[in-house]
């Protein structure tokens, strides 16, 4: 077979490369991918939880996230109500853009950043205390609180941690009172 030739019988002298050919399987058992979720020991198909670096990076992405929007919006927002009457659109827009970009970095580094403390501290102490219930999730709240604003004093730090235990604990019953009275 021949791989040269005029542009006429281009397409009559050519072959289809597969790279399967020489594996003597039928294709379609190739792609055959596993339904169940797969863990690597066997304890963590046991637990009916997330694992610490699952949490991780859920709940710092979703706190970046949730933060880089809302802060965006502010800033849009800000960079909207900084109007003045000579600016030409393309000014605007910039102003607009940068407003919302500077607003949206800055609460979605915090967020995160409350995510990343959230998770570790929650994961750290289903890890001592070998029970995963609402204590757990209220401490982790209190504690990341406290931490996030322990460079503000002893005052901020104390205030931060009680919001962040009770808004937790309010999140939790919340959760609870959702699952008893809506089946999933």
């Amino acid at each position: 077979m021949s791989y040269h030739g005029n542009s006429d019988d281009g397409e009559r002298n050519r072959r289809l490369y597969n790279p399967y050919q020489d594996l003597n399987l039928p294709t379609q058992t190739l792609y055959k991918l596993p339904t169940s979720p797969e863990y690597l020991f066997q304890e963590e198909s046991i637990a009916q939880r997330r694992s610490w670096g699952e949490n991780l990076t859920y709940y710092t992405g979703i706190g970046y996230l949730s933060g880089a929007v809302l802060g965006a919006g502010k800033g849009t927002i800000e960079g909207v109500k900084a109007f003045e009457t000579g600016d030409t659109l393309k000014l605007r827009v910039n102003r607009v853009l940068n407003a919302g970009g500077l607003s949206g970095r800055m609460f979605g580094n915090r967020a995160g950043v409350i995510g990343l403390l959230y998770a570790g501290m929650e994961s750290g102490m289903v890890a001592v205390r070998d029970v995963d219930d609402v204590f757990n999730s209220v401490a982790a709240g209190l504690g990341t609180g406290a931490l996030f604003k322990a460079a503000s004093g002893v005052r901020s730090a104390a205030l931060a941690g009680a919001i962040g235990g009770v808004a937790v604990g309010i999140a939790v019953a919340g959760k609870q009172a959702l699952k008893r009275y809506v089946p999933i």
